[in-house]
């Protein structure tokens, strides 16, 4: 079973002071908006939280996929749920519970995503189950401008079908 490859691009370099705007001028080529949320804790950046995106995650013209680059995501995961996100993707190592917290989120009507980065441990997503999107972060998370790192890839995926994880 093929998935379909959906475009989603980040607003990480969009200009913050217009972000609907800016959301709006790549919102009609784009399949999701991919919405970056760092905390300065789980990575160094900070970039913006639910406050400042709940508006777009609220008007139905944008489907936005909330990249959650924090600390707890158990806690604010399902806040971004809630607040109307497509869908909600995190990163393992910082759940406590990643099989509640994906239904967590599912229950709140968004798909759930999991984020994993090299030295993860892919078993543990893939006794999940069920997830939307398995996102494979192959830059240095939280730095704009980084290159694509192909070590970083095959760290990831081992050169494994991993599809069984996707669902």
């Amino acid at each position: 079973m093929s998935s379909p490859v959906l475009m989603s691009p980040s607003v990480l370099n969009a200009d913050l002071s217009r972000l609907r705007e800016e959301v709006e001028r790549i919102a009609a080529v784009s399949d999701l908006i991919h919405l970056d949320v760092m905390d300065g804790h789980f990575v160094p950046n900070l970039t913006f939280g639910l406050t400042v995106i709940e508006p777009l995650l609220r008007d139905e013209r944008f489907r936005s996929d909330c990249h959650l680059m924090i600390d707890d995501p158990d806690r604010w995961a399902p806040e971004y749920a809630r607040a109307g996100a497509y869908s909600v993707t995190f990163h393992i190592e910082a759940a406590r519970d990643a099989a509640k917290l994906c239904s967590d989120l599912r229950s709140h009507g968004a798909r759930a995503g999991v984020a994993v980065k090299p030295g993860s441990n892919l078993d543990e997503v893939a006794a999940l189950c069920v997830l939307w999107k398995l996102l494979l972060c192959c830059v240095a998370q939280a730095i704009q401008h980084a290159r694509f790192s192909r070590s970083m890839f095959s760290e990831l995926w081992g050169g494994k079908d991993r599809r069984h994880c996707i669902a």
